[in-house]
């Protein structure tokens, strides 16, 4: 992934094309992995498990990040060098987004 802007000098097309490239990331993964997901609308991927839970994944342009919202709670994730970030405990979103789909669905997801 080309390196990432801080979040307060990303402007919104360099935001919505990092968001685009990780979300399609996230989708690929989750075929790979043979996950039931719905696109709803652009920016958003909506994961279902077996039990009819969901984990929503989306792109929220206003505050520059991507959002999770899972059965344990809702997460934000702003970019940094590095990738996206968890706002609170600074971990990464593809590592937090496999433990939340292993803990919620019992799937292991690799990104």
């Amino acid at each position: 992934m080309r390196e990432m802007l801080a979040r307060d000098t990303m402007t919104e097309i360099e935001f919505n094309q990092a968001a685009g490239t990780t979300l399609a990331k996230i989708e690929q993964a989750l075929e790979d992995a043979d996950l039931d997901f719905e696109t709803p609308a652009d920016g958003i991927i909506e994961v279902e498990f077996d039990d009819g839970s969901k984990i929503i994944i989306n792109r929220h342009g206003v505050a520059r990040e991507i959002w999770v919202a899972a059965r344990s709670g809702g997460f934000h994730f702003k970019p940094q060098d590095t990738g996206w970030v968890d706002t609170k405990s600074g971990e990464p979103l593809y590592d937090k987004l496999a433990a939340l789909i292993a803990a919620q669905g019992g799937v292991m997801v690799r990104f």
